[in-house]
């Protein structure tokens, strides 16, 4: 059964320009797997953390360095979740999280579905 479904869209130069105006968000919003990545895929995964909010329906109890963007070895990326954000997402009945990525054109877009059990 679907729970949430979130979406979010980044614009990558103007996140490219946060970023450099205020250096300390890397370590307020990525965790430190994260940290080294380019600037289009910090933006992807900044978009995946937002549309995991949208999902989860609000940001009660979810820290942004508690929502990590892994990759599989085949590429596809997963939430690696941890601290009280894992139990917002338990709290809230969700077994699956399905995420999407894409960067392309100075856009960055993500894509989640939350999935609990069936009815």
């Amino acid at each position: 059964m679907i729970i949430g479904t979130g979406i979010d869209l980044v614009d990558i130069p103007r996140f490219e320009r946060t970023m450099e105006r205020t250096p300390r968000l890397r370590e307020r919003l990525f965790a430190p797997a994260e940290r080294t990545l380019r600037i289009p895929s910090l933006a992807a995964r900044y978009a995946a953390k937002e549309a995991l909010i949208k999902a989860l329906g609000g940001s009660d109890g979810v820290h942004w360095t508690e929502i990590e963007i892994a990759s599989e070895p085949s590429g596809k990326p997963h939430f690696v979740l941890s601290g009280s954000t894992a139990a917002v997402v338990e709290e809230r009945g969700i077994l699956t999280l399905h995420l999407t990525l894409t960067h392309d054109a100075g856009l960055a877009a993500a894509f989640v579905v939350a999935e609990g059990a069936p009815l």
